[in-house]
């Protein structure tokens, strides 16, 4: 679970800010309680297909660069399915119920996944919230997550 749990915060953390070093990566992670070592953080990049980016102030981040085409990979699906206690519908919302602190690597795991009619996504601390135009959508969402994690 650690190495999901880390993996999970590296990319809230890369989403969340402007990384641009594996030290400075580093640092975020020993502020969020993560003992790491360099190593570690070279194959938590590789494993999670991380890149540097050119940011609009001319700086390089890291970030997911995915394709429509591109699979989603098995690491991401790891961590989903370690992180998400339930997920449940009410009308045209599905609420995602994750393992404390694990909601915004959990949805930004879902946004890579290209939801049918997905509206938007709000991630709290253990909380995701997904926006559909109708019941209809958010049941067919409910179904597909549901069955990511059995």
């Amino acid at each position: 679970m650690a190495r999901s749990a880390r993996q999970s915060k590296i990319l809230e953390l890369i989403s969340t800010k402007e990384i641009e070093t594996q030290d400075e990566l580093a640092r975020e992670l020993k502020n969020a309680n993560f003992d790491i070592t360099q190593a570690t953080i070279s194959r938590d990049i590789k494993e999670l297909g991380l890149t540097k980016i050119l940011t609009s102030s001319g700086k390089y981040k890291y970030a997911i660069i995915g394709s429509d085409e591109q699979q989603i990979s098995n690491k991401f699906i790891t961590i989903f399915r370690e992180a998400v206690i339930s997920v449940k519908s009410v009308l045209n919302i599905v609420v995602v119920k994750t393992l404390k602190g694990m909601a915004s690597g959990v949805c930004s795991f879902i946004d890579k996944l290209n939801l049918s009619e997905l509206v938007g996504a709000v991630a709290g601390d253990d909380t995701v919230m997904l926006i559909f135009p109708s019941a209809s959508y958010s049941s067919d969402a409910v179904v597909s997550l549901n069955n990511m994690i059995s």
